[in-house]
């Protein structure tokens, strides 16, 4: 990927063509290697200079951002003086696996940068100038011979939110997983298209259902007339939806039964978006046998005077913690569906019941700081409350 960006970018490619070592990483930055600079020693040293990249598909756009990282010491002019005309700060980060930075450069002329070749090269002659008064042999352009292959990653174009936000290590963190959604309804599909946005490997879509027209006022997106009439299977529709975004994202057209429930025992995680009834029992115990970690969602949400009142629940079930899923209610075997129970659904109250599971489930993955461990998280629509239960040692 990072050659096809460089390719499909003027600027990008100019930078390239002009004999600059350039490359795009997974995580959406644009880094400049072999950047010539001095050393407070008065030594010529060679840094790399990061910056985020704004983009339009796969296509650079004018830079809103003016700073830089770079790696490396505190660069210096000739004297071995820092450059404080452009050095904002100074401290070690990771920005992405492989991407280490030391300081951040701030030089921003009045008019902005028109493009990332402007804004770089501006940001590698400052550097390259003194380091040039030492030896005129130094140099950023060293023609390096470009390889045509593309990174690996499960985008169909750059994660460059990432990059922006500097996360693209903690994101890291997910990529390995094979992730399980079973119930694609209001709050699995929110969950879906959450999950969608981070590398996990493989992500799993169970659902029969048709998508109907009530769906669509409860599921991220717009469905078209055209798309209702076709009454696709929830499953299907959502997998084809995001695959315009990512790959591995794989359809299971049907509910999990006693003949098909094993088709979970591959998964690293599973969110589980579906009513009390039997089969949720039968995935709980399946899950639970086969060691894998598990998000359950619920609410219940109620029509009075005043307006709707309710909670919003998600309960965490890991084999070190299964105290907390066994709280879950499930309807036993045989037993009927109350033909009174309205399941009241709000596009919102969807939305957010994912969005809490998904957070939880990447506290438990090391990407947000978990620090009370809760295994059951409860939201109160009238009093705008969350209560944290059931804490894990």
């Amino acid at each position: 990927m990072s050659q096809h960006i460089i390719s499909a970018s003027p600027d990008l490619a100019r930078l390239q063509q002009d004999g600059y070592e350039v490359e795009v990483p997974p995580s959406g930055h644009l880094v400049l290697g072999h950047v010539p600079y001095v050393t407070p020693e008065r030594q010529v040293a060679y840094g790399r200079l990061v910056s985020d990249l704004e983009m339009a598909g796969d296509v650079t756009v004018r830079p809103q951002n003016h700073v830089v990282y770079f790696a490396g010491h505190t660069p210096c002019d000739r004297d071995g003086r820092p450059l404080i005309a452009i050095l904002n700060s100074s401290a070690h980060q990771v920005l992405a696996p492989g991407l280490e930075v030391d300081h951040i450069f701030s030089s921003k002329p009045p008019q902005g940068y028109a493009d990332y070749f402007e804004k770089m090269i501006t940001y590698a002659n400052l550097l390259a100038g003194p380091a040039q008064a030492l030896d005129a042999a130094a140099t950023a352009q060293t023609h390096p011979v470009v390889a045509p292959g593309d990174v690996n990653t499960v985008f169909r174009y750059l994660d460059t939110a990432s990059g922006r936000a500097g996360v693209g290590d903690l994101a890291e963190r997910l990529a390995t997983e094979r992730v399980a959604i079973v119930g694609l309804g209001g709050t699995g599909a929110y969950i879906l298209d959450l999950v969608a946005k981070t590398p996990v490997q493989d992500i799993h879509l169970f659902d029969g259902d048709r998508f109907l027209q009530h769906n669509a006022f409860r599921a991220p997106g717009a469905a078209s007339v055209q798309e209702l009439a076709a009454g696709a299977n929830k499953a299907q529709r959502l997998a084809d939806i995001y695959d315009g975004m990512r790959s591995g994202i794989t359809a299971h057209p049907y509910r999990l039964d006693e003949q098909t429930v094993a088709e979970l025992d591959a998964m690293s995680f599973v969110f589980v978006a579906i009513d009390k009834g039997p089969p949720k029992r039968l995935i709980m115990d399946r899950l639970q046998a086969a060691g894998i970690s598990f998000i359950d969602v619920g609410m219940g949400v109620w029509r009075a005077e005043a307006g709707l009142g309710g909670s919003l629940r998600v309960t965490t079930s890991t084999p070190q913690h299964r105290q907390a899923g066994a709280r879950i209610a499930v309807a036993a075997a045989g037993a009927q569906v109350d033909e009174y129970d309205t399941n009241i659904q709000i596009a919102e109250l969807n939305a957010f019941n994912a969005a809490m599971a998904v957070i939880r489930w990447k506290k438990l993955r090391g990407f947000y700081a978990d620090l009370e461990h809760e295994h059951q998280a409860v939201y109160e629509i009238d009093g705008n409350t969350i209560l944290n239960e059931e804490l894990g040692a």
